[in-house]
């Protein structure tokens, strides 16, 4: 008998400086399952090189706790707000740092990939993202805080790319593209309710 599909475990990351959002999430991608999921929360009156260590500390104790096989992190792409931008992004950069120094291999995802591959568009609203990951993840509940949820979402959305990357010349690939493309077009003509409604059905 053949053996099934090696375990995978990634770790995703939300990045913030007031919170970072880290959730473990083992595959395959087929069937997904929550390890574990924590937020790393710092205060503004800490200096800003203790908080991006707080940052740091915590990704690096959650690599050594789970022995990820890759790191996914949201790249930041643009705010309005310049300062938080700016936060996001140094805590995004510890991330980096974090998974390189562990020898953990890591992969950045913009929002609208991430939206994509968990949600069929990268449009999605924010709460539709949350409660198909809870959905797809097996949860009774979208998990809080919204950090938190962005993170898995983050690690989902690597094990799937992940396996489409592995299979791009096989039906796996081809299916789960034409589904994402099905669902965008879903959006654009009923809104997202009725996407929302089928991913559910699906995951039940």
């Amino acid at each position: 008998m053949a053996d099934g599909p090696a375990e995978v475990v990634v770790l995703g990351v939300d990045p913030g400086l007031t919170r970072c959002g880290i959730g473990i999430v083992v595959g395959p991608s087929g069937r997904p399952s929550v390890r574990d999921h924590r937020c790393v929360r710092t205060t503004p009156d800490t200096p800003l090189e203790h908080r991006l260590l707080l940052v740091h500390d915590g990704i690096i104790a959650a690599i050594e706790e789970h022995r990820p096989t890759a790191v996914a992190v949201e790249r930041v792409l643009f705010s309005n707000n310049v300062r938080t931008a700016m936060a996001t992004g140094q805590s995004a950069g510890v991330a980096l740092l974090a998974a390189a120094r562990s020898g953990v291999p890591v992969t950045s995802y913009s929002p609208t990939e991430i939206k994509l591959t968990v949600a069929g568009s990268g449009s999605a609203a924010k709460d539709a993202v949350g409660r198909l990951v809870a959905a797809q993840l097996g949860l009774g509940a979208v998990p809080e805080p919204a950090d938190v949820a962005d993170a898995l979402a983050v690690a989902l959305t690597h094990l799937a790319r992940s396996r489409m990357a592995a299979a791009v010349a096989g039906t796996p690939a081809a299916s789960a593209l034409a589904e994402a493309h099905t669902h965008a077009s879903k959006a654009a003509r009923g809104g997202w309710e009725a996407v929302l409604g089928d991913r559910l059905e699906g995951h039940r």
